[in-house]
């Protein structure tokens, strides 16, 4: 098996099993965290006029949604089931204008030239063969499309996603240790790697931007974000309930600097990218 190969394999198991659960559980602290972000894309977007836009790791389909009200029609494309699941259901619920295809975004058979935007919400971090997934998105786009996503800078300057495995690391030496070469949250943090990415796929005038976006999600729900997201909740489940609460009372005071009364606050230090489909097909 080579290395993409496992690659997928790991995130098809990842957001099919316990994360993708968790996310779905979650989506409303996530959506509410991740809404100012939202806003940026979906003005973003919005200045395109686009008929149709495709949304890449759409989760549970907020970003998804908030595009087909602007837009009248999208797209959302991710490998988790469960997401997927309950993305199709709310939009249902909501009767807003969004379909969704549960696949892997870098292999999937999109229509030709059918799309006029393509937009992500912290969902393009995770392919195995980057520059092979943005040609693929490129294929399904009409020439001159545009493309916006945001994505992560560096783990030195997003400290609050980091809090729960550094104050936990002591207590589980078997936390997944994050290799910023490798498809994950930050993976996208070096904004010349994400240019040569983009470049080599057959997209055009690219425009890498810091963004620095307010974050907040109640206080009240903290302890079952850490615990059941990122690399703590990829172990803590396991763990037998006394080593649980054990490490959820050294971990939860960890994140008393970003505590202000009954919320939780923090700045998600991100790049905007910004890209067109370049007029000449890729084979």
């Amino acid at each position: 098996m080579n290395a993409a190969h496992r690659s997928y394999d790991e995130q098809a198991a990842r957001w099919n099993g316990p994360a993708g659960h968790a996310w779905v559980d979650l989506q409303e602290v996530l959506n509410g965290m991740f809404s100012g972000i939202e806003e940026l894309l979906v003005d973003a977007v919005a200045t395109e006029h686009p008929a149709s836009a495709l949304d890449v790791g759409c989760g549970t389909g907020a970003l998804t949604r908030a595009v087909a009200r602007r837009a009248g029609r999208c797209v959302g494309v991710d490998l988790s089931g469960p997401m997927i699941e309950a993305a199709r259901a709310r939009a249902e619920q909501e009767g807003v204008p969004a379909s969704f295809i549960e696949a892997d975004a870098q292999e999937y058979a999109f229509e030709p030239a059918a799309f006029d935007a393509v937009v992500s919400r912290f969902g393009v971090m995770f392919f195995s063969d980057p520059v092979r997934a943005f040609a693929n998105l490129r294929s399904t786009m009409k020439d001159g499309a545009g493309l916006r996503c945001v994505v992560w800078r560096g783990a030195e300057e997003n400290p609050f996603m980091t809090t729960a495995e550094r104050a936990a690391a002591p207590f589980l030496p078997e936390l997944p240790v994050r290799r910023p070469d490798e498809p994950g949250q930050f993976a996208f943090a070096d904004p010349g790697r994400v240019h040569h990415v983009l470049t080599e796929s057959g997209w055009a005038g690219i425009d890498i931007r810091p963004v620095d976006v307010p974050c907040a999600l109640p206080e009240k729900d903290l302890v079952t974000y850490f615990s059941r997201l990122g690399p703590l909740g990829t172990v803590l489940p396991d763990a037998d309930e006394r080593t649980r609460a054990e490490i959820v009372k050294v971990v939860r005071p960890a994140f008393d600097p970003f505590v202000q009364g009954t919320e939780v606050r923090y700045t998600a230090a991100c790049w905007m990218v910004s890209a067109r489909a370049a007029g000449a097909k890729l084979s």
